[in-house]
């Protein structure tokens, strides 16, 4: 017996896949025990045409026999009957069995699972897609439906707030008009979700006045958190554009979102909100957002819980404060929609600093008026500030040594722990950082955000690396320091 013959006897008696050899004629000469186990052949198929095992692949033919397989390694997926007439889906491998041209081999591996698996998922991603397609429209019907009632109260409430004087009913019809707006948001947050879940939210660009759409977030939460007893502090970098392109209801909701938040948790102390200009890539710029408050702050293992949809960090929160847990979601979202990302920062009982960027584009015409009042709009929150341009330019003599005085005159505010006289250092030090390299600015704007949150021991770990990435641009390559 040749040896190739043997090893193919030596396969077929002890290999987990099926085999089947058969001649010329089509007639079947051997199986291994797999084949007849699985076929249920208890006593072998010799003498059974090819046909009877590969109905549709394999055809009966008055010479022997035909298909249109071709010879070689390739698997080919075929459809294999047992003895009873069932059948399963195989990969089959149609080789020569021996150096004669006539004689076969088919080899193969019972795949049912795996197609039975793949038609099932097949099955329920298409019943996946028809339940979002049914959740999407049966939300934004009774959204909706719940917006005409709600509607109708809130406008009743208010002909009757310019009608009655009664101060008792004019607090209930306060009441009454705060529930509806609530309301409203708790609806419109839902749709949005849904709209997001679905895929089918698309932002709406367009051109816009970026410091008036600031004025108005700022003028709608002025009220609540004065109202409070809080302390609300807004600031834009000059180097901010006057107008860019985004969408700017979206930019909003994001803002009202988080700073609605920190308005809800923070009983004490204050709230904040600044806007840089991080990076710029031709006609389009990354805004980068810091909300701090001074409120009851989040455990770090309870932080990634904020993300997530209708989630809270417990269930007291919900209850003490309200809220479905949506929005927060949907800023991530809308966020990463506008290119950016969103984190967050906490301490349990030692307030909250969100975090978030977004790129946005330059109108054509605003790029060169960006880089030309960039100078006009710097201001020093100190009197002692010198006004002068050459103070901005990064690496002069006059910019090291207000940056090394006003450095040491924040350590000073810090030690004393006189926050907010440190925060003004602070923004001088912004301002006198703005021309400096990436490293240096990156070293700033940490040292702010932990100032910011009048956290002692973070301050003084990010004033060293501060004066750490100075020094290194002052022992390497100067020319660095204009770029």
């Amino acid at each position: 017996m040749p040896m190739n013959q043997q090893f193919l006897n030596f396969y077929e008696q002890h290999t987990q896949e099926m085999s089947v050899s058969f001649d010329g004629e089509g007639i079947i000469t051997h199986t291994n025990p797999a084949t007849n186990r699985v076929l249920d052949y208890p006593d072998g198929m010799r003498g059974l045409h090819i046909s009877e095992v590969f109905s549709g692949t394999f055809e009966r033919t008055a010479d022997g026999f035909a298909t249109d397989l071709d010879f070689g390694p390739q698997e080919k997926p075929v459809m294999v009957y047992r003895k009873n007439r069932t059948c399963f889906y195989a990969k089959m491998w149609y080789l020569h069995a021996a150096l004669a041209e006539r004689e076969y081999i088919c080899l193969m591996t019972d795949v049912s699972n795996e197609v039975y698996l793949e038609q099932k998922i097949v099955q329920v991603q298409q019943e996946a897609e028809e339940a979002a397609k049914v959740k999407s429209e049966f939300v934004a019907n009774v959204t909706h439906e719940l917006r005409t009632p709600v509607n109708g109260i809130l406008g009743n409430t208010r002909i009757l707030l310019e009608e009655i004087h009664d101060e008792e009913l004019l607090k209930t019809l306060k009441l009454i008009e705060r529930g509806c707006n609530d309301m409203h948001s708790i609806i419109n947050n839902i749709l949005d979700f849904s709209k997001l879940d679905a895929g089918k939210f698309t932002l709406e660009n367009r051109e816009f006045d970026f410091r008036a759409m600031i004025d108005y977030v700022k003028a709608n939460h002025m009220p609540k958190i004065v109202e409070k007893g809080l302390q609300f502090f807004v600031t834009i970098s000059p180097e901010v554009p006057e107008r860019v392109i985004s969408d700017e209801l979206r930019i909003e909701q994001v803002l009202n979102n988080i700073l609605s938040n920190a308005c809800k948790f923070t009983s004490v102390g204050k709230v904040s909100l600044e806007i840089l200009k991080t990076a710029k890539t031709q006609n389009r710029v990354e805004l980068f957002f810091i909300v701090n408050d001074t409120g009851i702050g989040i455990d770090k293992k309870d932080q990634d819980k904020l993300f997530e949809s209708f989630s809270q960090v417990d269930a007291s929160i919900s209850r003490q404060y309200g809220g479905t847990g949506l929005g927060l979601n949907i800023s991530k979202q809308l966020v990463t929609l506008m290119g950016g990302s969103i984190n967050v920062e906490s301490e349990k009982g030692r307030g909250t600093s969100f975090t978030f960027s977004i790129w946005v584009e330059i109108p054509e015409n605003e790029a060169d008026e960006v880089s030309a009042n960039v100078d006009e709009k710097l201001s020093h929150f100190l009197e002692d500030a010198p006004e002068t341009d050459v103070l901005h330019v990064y690496g002069t003599e006059e910019n090291k040594k207000e940056l090394d005085d006003k450095m040491s005159k924040l350590v000073l505010a810090v030690e004393m722990d006189n926050w907010e006289k440190a925060e003004m250092f602070m923004n001088v030090i912004r301002e006198l950082t703005e021309e400096a390299p990436h490293d240096i600015k990156s070293a700033s704007l940490r040292l702010k955000m932990a100032v910011q949150k009048a956290d002692y021991d973070k301050t003084m770990a990010a004033h060293k690396k501060l004066l750490d990435a100075v020094d290194g641009v002052e022992n390497g390559d100067q020319s660095a320091a204009g770029e």
